[in-house]
């Protein structure tokens, strides 16, 4: 069984959609920031840095989002989160992982404006795609989607300013399995930092 992790809404968000996606069984351990649940002995043995996702497998702690989406598509390929046999674009997926990992994550906590100069370049490279792999639906998705997500609840961006995100947090917010996640995690409770 999987052992899922989870602040409501914060980085964990996105293996708990990818989880949904999968459809296997998983076991969700909510946190909260204000609890100091992270900072606990038994957390931390998890997970050193005292953050989440954590993602627990054969008994195995898992961590960083890219890394847990990226063992969650190899680990259940019938769900099609990675492409297969396609090295350009589990390449591209890839280059998507750590663009969203190093530069759109952090830009939040940089102001609305440096925020707004980051979002404006995933904008443009996702450009009128359907996907961030073109016709493919995968885990850059999924991750691109959850800052996407908390940057809109967070930062309020004006309508419009972002049009390619706008349009695919519409395609991603009518998936079952983002909607399953969103209700569960609304369900437990939202304490994020602003």
């Amino acid at each position: 069984m999987l052992t899922l992790y989870v602040v409501p809404g914060a980085s964990s968000m996105a293996p708990h959609i990818a989880l949904h996606e999968i459809g296997t069984a998983f076991e969700v351990v909510p946190l909260t920031f204000a609890s100091g649940a992270l900072r606990r002995p038994d957390f931390l043995a998890l997970n050193p840095e005292g953050k989440v996702p954590v993602l627990l497998a054969e008994d195995r702690p898992l961590t960083e989002v890219a890394a847990i989406l990226f063992y969650l598509a190899r680990r259940f390929p019938d769900a099609v989160l990675l492409p297969d046999n396609d090295i350009e674009a589990e390449a591209q997926a890839l280059s998507w992982m750590s663009f969203i990992a190093a530069t759109v994550h952090p830009a939040r906590r940089q102001g609305l404006e440096h925020a707004k100069t980051i979002y404006a370049i995933a904008d443009q490279r996702l450009g009128a795609r359907r996907w961030a792999l073109g016709d493919r639906y995968s885990i850059a998705d999924i991750h691109l989607f959850r800052l996407y997500w908390r940057f809109v609840h967070s930062l309020k961006p004006a309508p419009g300013t972002f049009p390619n995100l706008d349009a695919h947090y519409a395609r991603m917010m009518a998936r079952p399995a983002v909607q399953k996640t969103i209700a569960a995690e609304a369900a437990i409770g939202y304490d994020l930092p602003a």
